[in-house]
């Protein structure tokens, strides 16, 4: 077994644990939907695509016809603010472990595959301990409130890899050469920062109809960024990619599509403007996508 597949382990695990507290609360939407979800995580390369395929219409429909899930065991309200109000700021230091872990360990451990994966996994084990150790909880409290946070997010929790997945799906239907088409034919590519805009725009573009930049990255790359500022101009493929997606994260920070990111937040908050989140983000996407365009610029092709 690789490390990334031990990983899709963990995580399936999770999600069958979350799966099983459903199904003893009665609630048989949320159990079937996450039970599916981490028969995929735990099984998917062993299922044939039919099984697969089988398993994401089965995943679509839950959705929507809605989970309806239980309410999850929680401290109540006093016990938390009392809680709180003792630890103090020591409360964000397993937050604040999760990019400690993941930053050191892609920079002492470069040279080994998947290893920001890894040490995002790594990261999220150790700040999940240090909080359990940090509020004297165990095992059966984390799978509890893990599941309530699931089920605040509901099925958007999976969009971020259906997305990813689909952006995949479109790389192979030559969609990117589709885009690259257009493009080249009412825009012209004569000078470099033309092609960067259009890349760093389109990425922005493709990200907000499709609500991630994972899966607007691989039409955007196929289609304007290899071929033209990489293969015509000669651009650095790492300053690129790395700059094309944070250009793609300016559009999920617009879009009702990121549900998980944009539409979860509203309805935990109990916020009267579904678009609230949008609203506040906006400016400073449409800065951040200018201030990557003028990166690129001076930084890919040097």
């Amino acid at each position: 077994m690789t490390a990334l597949g031990l990983l899709y382990d963990l995580l399936g695990a999770m999600f069958l644990a979350f799966a099983v507290c459903e199904a003893l609360h009665g609630a048989w939407r949320s159990a079937a939907f996450w039970g599916a979800f981490a028969v995929s995580m735990l099984a998917g390369s062993w299922l044939s695509d039919l099984l697969n395929g089988a398993i994401v219409i089965l995943l679509a429909a839950l959705a929507l016809i809605g989970l309806r899930p239980k309410q999850a065991p929680t401290a109540d309200l006093p016990t938390r603010e009392a809680s709180a109000a003792t630890l103090g700021n020591r409360l964000f230091m397993p937050a604040l472990v999760i990019p400690l872990v993941s930053v050191a360990g892609t920079l002492l451990f470069s040279k080994v595959p998947n290893i920001t994966l890894l040490s995002l996994a790594a990261g999220a084990a150790a700040g999940l301990g240090w909080a359990m150790l940090l509020v004297r909880a165990g095992p059966g409290t984390a799978v509890d409130e893990g599941r309530r946070l699931v089920d605040a997010v509901g099925w958007a929790a999976v969009l971020p890899q259906a997305l990813a997945a689909l952006g995949g799906v479109f790389a192979a239907a030559g969609v990117g050469k589709v885009v690259a088409d257009v493009a080249t034919q009412y825009i012209p590519m004569s000078a470099p920062f033309m092609a960067v805009a259009v890349y760093c725009l389109g990425m922005a573009l493709f990200t907000f109809t499709m609500g991630n930049a994972f899966a607007a990255f691989p039409v955007m790359t196929a289609g304007i960024g290899l071929p033209i500022i990489v293969g015509k101009f000669g651009g650095d493929p790492v300053v690129m990619s790395a700059i094309g997606m944070l250009s793609g994260f300016c559009g999920t920070l617009c879009t009702p599509m990121a549900a998980n990111f944009n539409i979860v937040p509203v309805q935990v908050l109990d916020l009267k403007d579904r678009h609230a989140v949008i609203k506040v983000q906006a400016p400073t996407a449409f800065l951040l996508l200018a201030a990557n365009v003028l990166l690129m610029t001076l930084l890919v092709f040097r």
